[in-house]
């Protein structure tokens, strides 16, 4: 085991930053090629040492690699993915319509990040404020899993056009669990340089320097020397 207290080199922060910064939502790259099993633990252990509130741990991962039930979660999807369409119009809606958002079948993977909303028992330590910490803990094993599948060279697509009701019961969920994240996995033929959707024009990233304010919302950082570094 590695001394925790250990500084972290300047390879291994780069490493950090570079997962971090190169993560894409992948929906169209995907490989045939299996997840080898040894890798696929790395990625379901690097979610499982996700921080949880009260240390509850609401996880559960559910691995998919049937054609069957993945061709009844696609089915979903689409039902759905024709609801939101309706949402836009005009030109809008035929950019949406023309959007890959989900590789369910080209994956050659499927994983169900599930929510256990009863872990822990009636009083989680730290839950009694804000009952949604046990949801906000299992969205932080997502970003784990994702940032160490950049890592290994996976990549990872969220399906979010899904009827969460109509999944978990496609999925044999319990009452008191719910599906958090249906994700995509496998290995990918490119990286792109940027998200996808920004890459089509559907939005791009807000500047970051006008998303931080000082002490209050709407107030002006003080500090012209972090100021100047966020503009960069």
């Amino acid at each position: 085991m590695t001394d925790p207290n250990r500084p972290f080199s300047d390879d291994e922060r780069r490493g950090l930053y570079r997962a971090i910064h190169e993560r894409r939502d992948v929906r169209s790259q995907f490989l045939p090629d299996p997840v080898p099993a040894d890798v696929l633990a790395r990625l379901l252990r690097a979610a499982h040492h996700a921080p949880s509130v009260g240390f509850m741990q609401p996880w559960d991962f559910l691995v998919i690699d049937s054609v069957e039930v993945r061709a009844r979660v696609l089915a979903i999807f689409d039902a759905e993915n024709d609801k939101a369409a309706h949402n836009y119009q005009g030109d809008r809606q035929q950019t949406y319509r023309s959007l890959k958002l989900q590789g369910i079948l080209e994956s050659p993977l499927n994983l169900c990040i599930t929510c256990d909303r009863s872990r822990g028992g009636a009083h989680v330590l730290g839950r009694n404020s804000i009952v949604e910490t046990d949801l906000f803990s299992t969205c932080l094993a997502v970003q784990n899993l994702w940032l160490a599948a950049r890592a290994e060279g996976i990549g990872v697509g969220w399906v979010s056009i899904l009827d969460q009701h109509q999944l978990a019961k496609t999925l044999g969920l319990p009452e008191n669990v719910y599906p958090l994240a249906y994700l995509c996995l496998g290995y990918v033929s490119e990286f792109l340089d940027q998200p996808e959707l920004q890459a089509k024009g559907w939005r791009s990233r807000l500047p970051l320097n006008g998303l931080v304010h000082g002490n209050l919302w709407g107030q002006v950082l003080e500090d012209e020397s972090l100021l100047a570094e966020l503009k960069q």
